[in-house]
């Protein structure tokens, strides 16, 4: 468990200890252009790598999948401190991100192996409890490295703590299932896989902002969406061994929880990335500071996603967290959708408490779910699906609600005029403070109403993870008894019934 906390913590921290570094690193190599791929190439890599590696770990055993990403992981982070230009480091960032991809799905999938479906919601609960540590410590910490030491430390930071977990792990690790060894990995299904992701992202990426909607590139990318996904479909239903195997979607529950998992991280990531927008250029918060100030968010979601695991784990019972985590969620960024200019630090600060609460309910929960409603054979795959669809959301998510930002940002100031009119590409928080009384308030004012509209789409995106959630039938976790079972009664699907029994007796061997 501690090898498999440290990778957890890679994964999640990295692009937050980035982050302060970025204007750093782009006085040094240039590149301001090209600056948001610093991000995106690795999110992109990550989230296409997710289900692959699970599906590898299914193939070919958990122990050389996991070790093997934490491998590259490390390889792809020297590799990124020693760029020596900007090309270089979005390379060595996607290189990083293949890795990242497969700590993430490993770290849930050993869990799923080694820990009994009835136990594994508390162990699931502590590892989401990392990423609360990293929204928060990731920015102190990469915020004293880029003062302090050279903006490369932000990478060559992972070094040790990777190394850990990989010695840790190579001498724990020696009880996992071995892999059914049969079959060959999906090659054309993981092209195809990466080919339409990339075009999605860099779709509702450039859409409205760079290009047109209308424009030949954006209709290009969206025609390669659509041909790129229906072939994957197709590939997917025709091998043997499918990357993403799509018989896992015919069980309700595990599409349903998908779903959930989409829709929870596009509001959550989506919405939650543009707060210190507001805090920033409306309130006057500094950046080094933008970790201190999701702390009420994010203690409140690492204590509820341990509360909540213990809870299932006693009880078996988890459509109710589900339920009550997408309507806090929709509460939490409504709540933040009543915003204005003079909304004070207190009061956005109380407005994430049941935000985090939200997440903490679902963040683990949707997973555990996934788990349950998937054979043991295709546990990987099932795990990495899911994460896959929770990473969707949030790439999916930032990409649409950073349209809908801009296109606020730039509404307002453009209707409004003046000094601030056709800055808002350029506006820093110092830069602001320069400006005239009437200047900064237009420009905050602008701000806001952005940062509103982002709130408000994405508590409409919450709430409809809440009626998704109510369709969640009750299927007893495997572990617990005939009691808990007949309890549940006909709620269960038949096809979910029929597998238990399997399932139970290979859990148990």
């Amino acid at each position: 468990m501690v090898a498999l906390l440290i990778a957890m913590l890679l994964a999640m921290l990295d692009n937050t200890i980035v982050a302060p570094a970025l204007p750093t690193i782009v006085g040094d190599l240039g590149g301001l252009e090209h600056l948001s791929w610093v991000t995106t190439g690795y999110i992109l890599a990550s989230t296409a790598a997710t289900p692959i590696w699970g599906k590898l770990g299914d193939l070919y055993g958990r122990r050389k999948t996991f070790l093997a990403s934490i491998a590259l992981f490390l390889v792809g982070s020297a590799l990124c401190g020693m760029a020596q230009n900007f090309g270089e480091l979005v390379g060595f960032r996607a290189l990083q991100g293949l890795g990242a991809g497969g700590l993430m799905v490993g770290v849930l999938a050993v869990v799923a192996d080694i820990v009994p479906p009835r136990d594994r919601s508390k162990y699931q609960g502590v590892m989401m409890a990392a990423m609360p540590v990293a929204m928060i410590g990731g920015p102190l910490v990469g915020g004293f490295i880029t003062d302090h030491l050279s903006w490369r430390w932000a990478f060559y930071v992972n070094l040790p703590l990777g190394v850990l977990a990989l010695a840790v792990a190579w001498f724990t690790l020696r009880t996992l299932p071995k892999g059914s060894g049969a079959g060959r990995v999906d090659w054309w299904g993981a092209g195809l896989l990466t080919t339409w992701i990339t075009a999605l992202v860099l779709l509702t990426s450039w859409g409205g902002g760079q290009y047109a909607w209308l424009s030949a590139p954006i209709v290009g990318l969206a025609a390669v969406t659509v041909a790129a996904f229906a072939a994957f479909v197709l590939v997917e239903r025709r091998v043997t061994d499918p990357v993403m195997p799509l018989s896992v979607f015919r069980s309700r529950n595990f599409s349903l929880a998908g779903t959930l998992a989409f829709l929870s991280g596009f509001a959550m990531f989506g919405g939650v990335t543009f707060l210190p927008q507001f805090q920033q250029f409306v309130q006057g918060s500094s950046a080094t500071n933008s970790g201190l100030l999701l702390m009420p968010m994010m203690i409140a979601a690492m204590v509820v996603s341990i509360a909540s695991g213990t809870l299932i784990g006693r009880t078996g019972r988890y459509k109710a967290f589900l339920v009550a985590g997408a309507a806090l969620m929709a509460a939490g960024l409504g709540l933040f959708a009543t915003m204005d200019t003079s909304t004070s630090s207190l009061v956005t600060s109380l407005f994430m408490v049941p935000l985090g609460i939200g997440l903490g309910c679902l963040m683990q929960t949707t997973t555990l779910l996934a788990q349950s409603s998937a054979p043991v054979g295709d546990m990987g795959a099932a795990t990495g699906a899911s994460t896959f669809l929770r990473n969707m959301g949030g790439s999916v998510g930032v990409s649409v609600l950073g349209s809908v930002y801009a296109s606020g940002l730039s509404s307002r100031l453009g209707s409004a005029g003046g000094p601030a009119a056709g800055s808002a590409q350029s506006m820093t928080p110092e830069a602001l403070r320069g400006l005239p009384e009437a200047a900064r308030h237009l420009f905050a004012s602008a701000v806001t109403h952005g940062v509103v509209e982002v709130f408000t789409v994405a508590s409409a995106v919450a709430a409809c993870g809440v009626a998704v959630a109510l369709f969640i039938r009750h299927v007893p976790l495997r572990g617990f008894g005939g009691a808990d079972r007949a309890a549940a009664g006909p709620a269960a699907s038949g096809a979910e019934q029929e597998r238990q029994p399997a399932t139970e007796a290979a859990t148990a061997g």
